[in-house]
């Protein structure tokens, strides 16, 4: 995502909702692509999305440029979305609870694609989705920061909110989980 002008975010502040339009078509492919990177579902990282947007909306007459637009819209994404794993959670809790399993999805290769680049592109993806559902929200917020979406380090700590150190220790468990998941399967 390219960052949104300082002209277009004070017009939507001023109440412009074309300008509003066009940051959102501008941001929101990046909203979705981080929200389903961290929640591993794509109605939930829809939802994420649409409530990012509603926060925007409601609260874009606060944004004081501070920082850039993407990282007040990563930190809002991230923070939405990390909630909506939490309730995610639960809510599988109470499922198991009450049918003694948790349903999951992995997206498989669909046989009707036209290339085989095309397939190996989603074996891939699934495998990254099937390894990033294996670290907790944290951890997985972190490593889509970093090695998905290219953020530095103290980006991150921005972003979120948290400790540069915080942020090292995040990248370095979710590093070693990745690892010995990819052990166990034989870096399959």
């Amino acid at each position: 995502m390219e960052d949104i002008s300082r002209d277009l975010i004070e017009q939507a502040q001023a109440g412009n909702i074309e300008a509003f339009e066009r940051i959102y078509r501008a941001s929101s492919g990046f909203v979705y692509s981080v929200a389903l990177r961290i929640t591993n579902s794509r109605p939930e990282a829809q939802e994420v999305t649409q409530d990012v947007f509603i926060k925007i909306y409601h609260n874009l007459g606060n944004f004081e440029f501070r920082s850039s637009f993407k990282t007040w819209a990563y930190r809002i994404t991230v923070n939405t979305a990390l909630n909506a794993c939490k309730k995610i959670s639960k809510e599988a809790n109470r499922r198991q609870d009450f049918d003694g399993g948790i349903d999951t999805q992995i997206a498989g290769v669909d046989a009707r694609k036209e290339t085989v680049e095309q397939d190996d592109r989603e074996q891939a993806q699934a495998k990254l989705d099937v390894l990033l559902r294996s670290l907790n929200p944290d951890q997985r917020a972190c490593i889509v920061l970093r090695e998905i979406e290219g953020l530095s380090y103290e980006e991150i700590a921005r972003t979120l909110r948290i400790n540069i150190n915080t942020v090292r220790s995040r990248l370095k468990r979710a590093r070693l989980a990745l690892m010995a998941q990819t052990g166990a399967s034989g870096g399959e």
